[in-house]
């Protein structure tokens, strides 16, 4: 069984991601220590720096996820802030902002870094397209889920298991899959 080390404080992220992997053999740890992030405008040198940071701590592979919802009538804010408008604003001031906009586009992004001890970190992208609702719907997910309109319903509407099938964390361990794979049918080829 391959192990992985993913970095988050989050157990919502943490169940998810750990459910998703181990259906390909991987067992996820959990690790809620943090890492330094950069303060950057794009998610992926955050995430690339602290898997790196990480996996040389730790001398373990390590996946760190970095998410993020971009408004396009915000001009993509809050962003890598997502989470730290999330704790200090919540919903309720996010769609405050959102009042009189008629353009709702928003979309979900996560970044995954990927680095194993004393190499290169590597960044695998997800994005899900969709549009700030109009108020909080659902009970489910988590952060912005309930604001957050995919297809008509929100990501807090879905339920984990449909929102874990089409969300841009998924898309994004889908990508870092399938490389992944690609590693471990050809272990001669690094990266």
């Amino acid at each position: 069984m391959h192990k992985i080390v993913f970095v988050t404080g989050n157990k919502g992220k943490f169940a998810e991601v750990r459910d998703i992997l181990k259906t390909f053999g991987i067992e996820v740890i959990q690790d809620k220590n943090g890492y330094p992030e950069l303060q950057e405008d794009d998610l992926e040198p955050i995430a690339a720096y602290g898997a790196q940071h990480v996996a040389n701590r730790l001398n373990m592979p390590v996946m760190v996820d970095d998410s993020g919802i971009f408004i396009k009538a915000l001009n993509g804010f809050p962003g890598p802030y997502s989470r730290f408008i999330e704790d200090r604003l919540g919903n309720p001031k996010v769609l405050k902002l959102m009042e009189g906009e008629t353009d709702r586009t928003a979309y979900f992004k996560t970044v995954i870094g990927y680095c194993e001890p004393g190499k290169e970190p590597l960044v695998f992208p997800g994005i899900v397209e969709g549009k700030v609702a109009y108020e909080e719907r659902g009970t489910g997910g988590f952060g912005y889920d309930p604001i957050f309109e995919y297809q008509g319903e929100t990501f807090g509407e879905l339920g984990d298991a449909e929102k874990n099938k089409v969300s841009h964390r998924r898309r994004a361990i889908d990508s870092f899959l399938e490389w992944y794979k690609g590693k471990l049918e050809n272990p001669d080829q690094g990266h």
